[in-house]
């Protein structure tokens, strides 16, 4: 056989390299136009209703047009130094291995300063590949904060508070947007058929809400495909109208571009001008779900969509509507849908309220991502998480969060009917939103990056006294509906606060009874005089020790499976897990026992109730670990006493789980009797021993913690998903050990 030509080898090489690029390219178009479906449909729809509930207060237009020109010009640099300069430029730059969203900040900075909330951490989970242990080394400056809350370990529940609240806000977005968006869309039609009554607008608005909550469980993958044409056609339409009203009424709108006439219009219109900027920032709604999205799409496609097509529409959408208003005067409540041209009103109408309802499919999807990210961090109870896309991890449906958001929507739609105070809600929740991800960029610049600290204050202050600017004029319109999402945030942060102090309690109250490894073998004569075919899977929330609920159990019913594992399934600071690093396999006790510990680490963002065949593979995990425990202890070489050593196979011998993984456990070595009798207890079925916990306050604790804790947290814990629900534990295999703690 002749050999290779090399020029044909560099040709075919270079060959691929180009697919490879074309194909790379093409990913990035696509995701692109995914996002403009998924992600920019809030921000696209602002246009309905920012100039609208601007105008609503007592701020008034003369014949100088100075209002006209000092909102717009406001609207313009708003619209350029957020979205485009602080989201496309930092924010999407300080993503967690690929996820976005404020717990994603969180999360950098709970491994990076050693902010953890999560129980059951361990020094093995910082050896992860995407933990990021291996950064660059602190600067003094980030050493001084993580001494500061090391010292202080209030301020770590601090933090955590503003996190939960910015995340509550992002969660009432989820609220606000599709009421406000749909009605606006919808009350359009008053412009044409001037007496159709209110209640009618109220209940075509209800019913597209319908539609669209029923829409979810197809997955953002399907609704992306469906809707960015729709996010199109909008954006085209809103620019082409916007170019006809520059042309037409004012073209000398162009310059309002100037910033001056921010300062002119503040000169001229004093309070009523600065409390009128509590509607300019709607403009930027849907900013944050370009962050909060980011583990669906990629930074790259969601920054190509923005810059070439959303921000350019925008800009000119809102100049031609600024350019009408300058010339029509008393048309500023209806002014969007006024400023269409007679021809094309209806067909615009059309698409301005399809393009509505993809724009709450923005902040929806953002939701779901946020509650699955709450639940992993022990800061909401568990619900049912489905995955909607095999392609993108990211995409989930979680059905009780978007029946409930539906619910929520439609009491504000048919309770409040103006769309001026639930804009003024809106821009509360946005603001606050913002500023929590200005803040926590603040730690990520000097901790994470670590940079000085004077790039990081030059950071805050500038787009810190911007947001600062706008939250002091949206708490202004408390009165006038920004109660609303200070309420909902309130409820969401008081259950989800609960729900991690009842759970980092219960952790405590496991750890204090938890039965020591020695007591095992005190029993040893007593433990193995009935041992029943079968594995018995423990489940328990300790990675040390012997959990109570065995000990409970094993006092009253005096019997063991052949094979006993206590399985911890636990989720780490991290997004995502490789399978070569989810299983942590170590023994307890004599090999006569038969007892292994085995626990089993998920990512924030990962799903634990999609594993597939997940028994065989923790007893090929727990066989692999049989297989080389004898050369594990000599590589190792240290002494171990009978009890918590644990050993990962795949951090030590990671060929052998190679070869198990590849060729299969019939196929690996198996020469061990013990591994034979593993085999064989799984034939004869494997068993789940759970513990079903009950926490109560003492008698000596105060009434806030009593309620806390016998009402809010108990009520939580009975109506959330249970383990066996998550690990898909047939009722027959499933055996409850119930227990009563007090915190």
């Amino acid at each position: 056989m002749s050999p290779s030509n090399p020029a044909t080898v560099a040709s075919e090489d270079g060959s691929r390299a180009q697919n490879k690029e074309r194909s790379s390219y093409r990913d990035v178009l696509i995701l692109a136009y995914q996002s403009l479906g998924v992600v920019y449909g809030d921000l696209s729809t602002s246009p309905l209703y920012v100039y609208k509930t601007t105008f609503s207060g007592k701020l008034s237009l003369h014949e100088n047009d100075e209002e006209v020109f000092g909102v717009f010009s406001f609207i313009f640099w708003t619209l350029t130094l957020i979205p485009l300069f602080k989201y496309i430029c930092f924010v999407l730059s300080a993503d967690d291995n690929g996820e976005g969203g404020t717990f994603a900040l969180y999360s950098l900075l709970c491994r990076h300063a050693r902010l953890c909330i999560l129980p059951n951490q361990q020094a093995d989970d910082e050896s992860l590949a995407a933990y990021d242990a291996e950064c660059a080394a602190d600067t003094w400056q980030s050493s001084m904060i993580k001494g500061f809350f090391s010292k202080h370990p209030r301020f770590k529940k601090g933090l955590l508070i503003l996190v939960l609240l910015g995340t509550c806000m992002a969660i009432g977005d989820g609220v606000l947007t599709p009421t406000i968006s749909v009605l606006s869309a919808v009350s359009g039609v008053r412009v044409k058929i001037t007496g159709l009554h209110e209640n009618y607008v109220v209940m075509i608005s209800c019913i597209i809400l319908v539609v669209l909550f029923s829409l979810q469980h197809h997955g953002t993958h399907r609704v992306g495909f469906m809707f960015a044409p729709i996010v199109i056609a909008w954006l085209l339409c809103v620019s082409g109208i916007g170019i006809y009203n520059i042309c037409r009424w004012n073209p000398g709108i162009f310059c309002a571009l100037s910033p001056y006439y921010m300062y002119r219009f503040l000169k001229s219109t004093g309070i009523e001008g600065w409390k009128s900027l509590g509607g300019v920032v709607l403009c930027i709604t849907g900013s944050e779900t370009m962050f909060a999205n980011l583990g669906h799409f990629s930074p790259r496609s969601i920054k190509i969509a923005f810059a070439c097509l959303v921000y350019p529409c925008l800009v000119l959408a809102y100049m031609g509507e600024a350019a009408f208003l300058s010339k029509h005067h008393y048309d500023i409540q209806q002014s969007f849908y006024k400023a269409i041209p007679e021809a094309v009103f209806w067909p615009v109408f059309v698409v301005a309220t399809l393009a509505a309802v993809v724009g709450s499919q923005a902040v929806i999807s953002a939701t779901f991502s946020m509650i699955s990210q709450c639940c992993a961090l022990s800061c909401f109870p568990r619900v049912k998480i489905v995955h909607t896309s095999n392609q993108i991890h990211g995409q989930i449906y979680i059905p009780e969060v978007n029946w409930s958001l539906m619910c929520l929507c439609l009491a504000l739609t048919i309770g409040l009917r103006d769309t001026n105070v639930i804009g003024h809600a809106y821009g509360l929740a946005v603001t606050i939103v913002i500023f929590t991800t200005t803040f926590l960029m603040l730690m990520v610049i000097i901790i994470v990056w670590k940079k000085k600290t004077i790039s990081a204050i030059a950071f805050l202050i500038f787009f810190g006294s911007i947001e600062l600017l706008y939250i002091s004029a949206s708490f202004v319109k408390i009165p006038e509906g920004g109660w609303i999402p200070l309420v909902l945030s309130m409820i969401f942060v008081s259950m989800m606060y609960v729900w991690n102090y009842g759970t980092l309690k219960k952790h405590e109250f496991a750890l204090e009874n938890k039965v020591s490894v020695q007591r095992i073998l005190d029993l040893g004569p007593n433990l193995g005089i009935v041992r029943v075919p079968g594995i018995g899977l423990v489940y328990a929330d300790l990675v040390t020790g012997i959990p109570a609920v065995f000990g409970h159990f094993a006092t009253n019913l005096p019997a063991f499976h052949q094979v006993l594992v206590f399985l911890c399934i636990k989720s780490v600071q991290v997004p995502y897990i490789s399978e070569d690093e989810r299983f942590l396999v170590g023994r307890i006790g004599p090999k006569d026992f038969h007892m292994f510990r085995c626990i089993v680490r998920y990512g924030y963002k990962e799903l634990q109730q999609d594993d597939h065949d997940f028994e065989s593979r923790l007893v090929s995990k727990i066989i692999a670990f049989v297989e080389m425990e004898d050369l594990l202890i000599q590589n190792h070489r240290q002494s171990c006493e009978y009890g918590d050593c644990i050993y990962s196979p795949v951090l030590d011998s990671r060929n052998v789980l190679v070869k198990l993984d590849s060729f299969g456990i019939e196929e690996g070595f198996l020469h061990k009797e013990e591994s034979l009798d593993i085999l064989k207890a799984k034939d004869s079925g494997v068993v789940y021993i759970l513990g079903r916990s009950i926490a109560k306050a003492k008698k000596s604790s105060s009434l806030i913690k009593k309620f806390a804790i016998n009402v809010i947290y108990a009520f939580l814990s009975k109506n959330c998903r249970e383990p066996d629900v998550l690990l898909k534990v047939p009722h027959s295999l499933f055996l409850e050990v119930g227990m009563v703690y007090y915190v």
